[in-house]
């Protein structure tokens, strides 16, 4: 008699921003479909799982932060396995397959994954999946949803290759015990060749996808008809796509039931939002614009008072800055979903009893929030839909045009569509209601779906030993033009709050009066590796692009505090043993 196939597997995910989060939890998801269990964990929740005894296939997502360092959730377990008295056949026993997240805009590209896939390799770990390398410059889905419907077929292979050895170690035990056996043993060539076929499973469909979806460049619509009705665009498709049959995603179960209570009067502190770590409420003193006004960006830098908090930091630390959703977009929202006048009413937030899905409590929103509260703080309502959540916003469409466009935008067929008219121009929630009018999703479906409004975090461009008690950072207003998809220009979430904040101090007739107090909220970075070397007699370059050379100007002020600015682009100081190279965009 078979034995029954064994279908759990680990999946664990190291995330810095909740991409690989959201990935793995997709995974998590159409597992159950596929006939296996996802035991889904964060890789820092060490106490939930122990490699050392782990007998299931593992699967690892994880993303790349900083300059190629392991997102802050992993760095524990990068320490952990790159322990040098680790033995080479320490993880000899596990079968896996990785997923790395990165952008191939920066220098190490998948530089995480990277480094945790060539450690358990070097500790004797095996895959059972090829490695893949997503990028964001391009588009994550583009190796990310290949890779996970090829994992289906790997994990297959694996536990039918687990069945086989053990039926023939039955096998062989019961003709040692010499018990007559009914099961034909497979040679040892088939087992080895086996293996071998799973060992080298190949990702040629990702790579021969990935090749094509590049390829796909969307057509020169000035080239094609002068007809407008022929042209694609967000809210519109042309053939051969608009008559295709389509495959598109299952729909994601509902897992959040939604209820709204009178308001308590009590508003709830941003410090609510952070759970590690404490939040410091710190005035800006100082507000200087750092280019001209006719230059391509815009460049600031601010000064933050810290002489009263407890807030500590090094040149090279960063730190993040607790923003809010732009008010007027939030304002919009809640008019075009019906939530205006409920707007005050705190959210009571349950999770349905029948839900198999894993860690959907959504604990980035405090108990006692508000629904504006919600869109203000909590949800990142300017993020790119996934095909997820596409797929959900068709049911709450009423006109069948709109449906049947947002089922091409999440299906197989229309990934170019979904590239050039989404993904490319980072088209948002807002702008997918205005081009699909009659979609009116409910306040449960944004929580599902919209990732966690996260802290941006910038670098520390002074030093407390030149200016005690201050904290000086510069950033560029990020600027999102209009475009067919989207009708308005729109400034980065947190760089454009931040300049719309300083405004006043920025105007040369206000500079004399008294401006009232203005605000932020900061916390300390959990990891920082960003430091001058510990000998001061170490040689080492600077080279800043850009708004890039703000964490050195903290070095140099921290290394000759009598002269903390260069005199020149391109300054060596041989007392100090550095070198400093500044290179300026061109304006």
């Amino acid at each position: 008699m078979c034995c029954e196939i064994k279908r759990r597997f680990l999946l664990l995910y190291a995330t810095q921003k909740g991409q690989a989060k959201a990935i793995a939890e997709e995974i998590c998801t159409q597992a159950d479909a596929h006939g296996f269990e996802a035991d889904i964990h964060c890789i820092s929740e060490s106490d939930k799982y122990n490699l050392a005894t782990e007998k299931d296939p593992l699967v690892i997502v994880i993303s790349t932060t900083g300059t190629g360092d392991p997102p802050d959730t992993a760095c524990k377990f990068v320490k952990e396995i790159k322990n040098k008295t680790l033995l080479p056949d320490h993880f000899a026993h596990l079968r896996y397959g990785l997923l790395g997240l990165g952008d191939s805009e920066y220098m190490f590209f998948c530089n995480g994954g990277k480094v945790v896939d060539k450690r358990l390799q070097e500790l004797g770990a095996q895959h059972f999946y090829e490695t893949g390398l997503a990028d964001d410059c391009v588009g994550l889905e583009i190796v990310v949803e290949p890779w996970i419907d090829g994992l289906w077929l790997a994990l297959r292979r694996e536990f039918t290759s687990w069945n086989i050895k053990e039926d023939m170690s039955s096998n062989l035990r019961a003709v040692s015990n010499g018990v007559s056996a009914m099961t034909v043993v497979p040679s040892m060539s088939g087992i080895c060749s086996l293996d071998s076929e799973i060992q080298h499973l190949k990702l040629e469909d990702l790579e021969v996808k990935a090749t094509d979806a590049l390829s796909q460049k969307p057509a020169n619509v000035h080239s094609v008809v002068s007809v407008q009705d022929t042209e694609a665009s967000l809210d519109r498709s042309v053939p051969p796509l608009s008559q295709s049959a389509l495959n598109i995603p299952a729909l994601p179960s509902e897992y959040i039931d939604v209820q709204f209570q009178d308001s308590t009067g009590q508003e709830l502190s941003v410090s609510s939002l952070i759970s590690d770590g404490i939040v410091f409420h710190v005035p800006v003193t100082k507000a200087v614009q750092l280019t001209r006004e006719d230059a391509v960006k815009t460049a600031l830098l601010l000064e933050l008072d810290i002489s009263k908090t407890t807030f500590c930091y090094q040149p090279g630390d960063a730190f993040c800055v607790i923003c809010p959703n732009n008010p007027k977009e939030v304002q919009e929202l809640l008019h075009i979903l019906g939530l205006s006048e409920r707007k005050e009413c705190v959210v009571c937030l349950k999770i349905k009893q029948a839900t198999k899905k894993k860690g959907a409590a959504p604990e980035h929103i405090p108990k006692g929030s508000t629904v504006e509260f919600i869109l203000t703080w909590c949800l990142e309502i300017r993020a790119v839909p996934k095909k997820a959540f596409l797929r959900a916003l068709v049911e709450y469409t009423s006109d069948a045009r709109e449906k049947r466009r947002l089922q091409e935008l999440c299906s197989k067929q229309g990934a170019s569509d979904y590239s050039s008219f989404i993904r490319d121009p980072s088209i948002c929630l807002l702008d997918l209601l205005h081009a699909f009018p009659t979609c009116r999703p409910p306040l449960n479906l944004l929580i599902e779906h919209l990732p966690k409004l996260q802290a941006r975090s910038y670098s520390a461009s002074s030093s407390n030993l030149f200016q005690p008690g201050k904290l000086q950072f510069v950033f560029n207003v990020v600027e999102f033009p209009s475009s067919p998809s989207r009708l308005v220009s729109r400034k980065g979430v947190c760089t454009g709050w931040l300049a719309e904040l300083v405004a006043p101090m920025l105007q040369p007739h206000k500079k004399e009066e008294k401006l009232s107090a203005v605000k932020v909220s900061i916390f300390a970075r959990p990891i920082n590796t960003f430091h001058l070397p510990s000998d001061p007699s170490v040689p080492f370059m600077m080279v800043g692009p850009g708004t890039g050379v703000s964490p050195f100007i903290g070095f140099l002020q921290h290394r000759h505090p009598c002269d903390p600015y260069p005199r020149h682009p391109c300054l060596h100081n041989k007392q100090k043993n550095l070198w400093f190279l500044h290179i300026f965009p061109a304006s």
